[in-house]
């Protein structure tokens, strides 16, 4: 399969450079009669765009997406559905010095290994920019597991350099009331008190010339029993690729995560209940998934976001023409923390997971 292609029943392939004249996906599989608007769409790539706040690259994207084909009448017709973002606001020069000189935290090197040739301008594919199509593939993922299934995917910033948020327990989420307090506050977290230091911690970081990570936890509500695969196409296996894929992400944990290396047997086991008719566990350590099947619980999945490489303190690396070690300073426009924006990056790989895993068992149907 293409390195740029990602599921098996519903497949997205993104395409495009940081820099290059537009960036998009192509989403494959996607079962006919799903209503679908340019607005949903969009509101989810407004989530994403950059410029949305002080903690935000200025970058000035609109980021407006138009459909090519797949979509008739608004609605999908079984086609590849193709979408389109043109890149408006680019500013290659401030690139142009590190052309030869890789950024350390960055793909420049590994990329210059593998590929030789490489587009440099903005990180090229590697680009962050590049999840523009996941986010809107992921848009319509998202919609499908809603009118299939009655799933909903929620996201929320967990934790920003240390600070940790207080959240709604899972049993009290609906994605309209989760959105309304996370779109209220540019941390995109359920608790607005820890949210300002949150952006304090960013502030700082940025006058300093530095920048923070953080964890993203996104919970998939409504999953109904047994998607997924046994052995090597385990639910969780194809969740933490998913969003392992996502550029800054270097962890993952689904349910209680490391924390299970730190439990007795007795302390891991979600203990199995009648509750109005289903069986379901007394408690959901496991996170929505035992052997790669998902237990219909919710699906809890956590995603440790690094802080981003590009930075305005002096860097020690080599002029790969000389040979010879150097110091670089990265100037031009970068997000001093990237785990606000990317929140919506981290649900739409979840849903299309889900979406994927739900039409290869047949609970998602091939036609609505």
């Amino acid at each position: 399969m293409p390195a740029n292609t990602f599921g098996e029943a519903l497949r997205l392939t993104t395409w495009g450079e940081s820099h290059g004249k537009a960036v998009g996906c192509v989403l494959d599989g996607c079962p006919s009669g799903l209503e679908v608007t340019l607005d949903e769409i969009q509101a989810e790539l407004a989530r994403r765009r950059p410029g949305q706040s002080e903690i935000s690259t200025p970058r000035g994207e609109k980021d407006q997406v138009e459909i090519l084909s797949g979509v008739f009448e608004g609605k999908t017709i079984g086609t590849p559905i193709a979408m389109m973002v043109v890149n408006e606001d680019k500013d290659s020069s401030a690139y142009k010095p590190f052309k030869d000189k890789p950024r350390p935290g960055h793909a420049d090197l590994t990329w210059r290994e593998k590929f030789g040739h490489v587009d440099w301008r903005g990180g090229g594919r590697s680009s962050a920019r590049e999840t523009i199509g996941r986010v809107a593939g992921g848009a319509i993922a998202q919609k499908l597991l809603k009118v299939s299934l009655g799933a909903e995917i929620v996201g929320y910033t967990k934790e920003i350099a240390g600070i940790v948020a207080e959240d709604m327990k899972i049993e009290d989420m609906k994605k309209s009331h989760v959105l309304e307090i996370t779109e209220s506050n540019p941390l995109r977290a359920l608790d607005l008190e820890r949210a300002k230091q949150m952006e304090q911690a960013i502030l700082d970081a940025k006058a300093a010339g530095d920048s923070i990570g953080g964890v993203i936890e996104a919970v998939a509500l409504n999953v109904p029993a047994g998607l997924g695969e046994p052995v090597f196409d385990k639910l969780n296996a194809d969740l933490v690729k998913a969003v392992m894929s996502i550029p800054a992400v270097k962890a993952v944990e689904i349910g209680a995560g490391l924390e299970f290396a730190r439990m007795k047997g007795s302390e891991a086991q979600d203990e199995i209940i009648k509750k109005k008719g289903q069986i379901l566990t007394k408690t959901n350590k496991a996170g929505g998934i035992n052997g790669g099947i998902s237990n219909g619980m919710p699906i809890v999945v956590r995603a440790a976001v690094k802080a981003p490489a590009s930075i305005a303190q002096g860097q020690k690396t080599v002029d790969l023409k000389t040979k010879k070690a150097t110091e670089i300073k990265v100037s031009g426009r970068h997000d001093p923390c990237v785990v606000p924006r990317a929140v919506p990056i981290v649900e739409a790989m979840v849903a299309l997971v889900l979406a994927d895993h739900g039409l290869r068992s047949g609970a998602v149907p091939r036609k609505l």
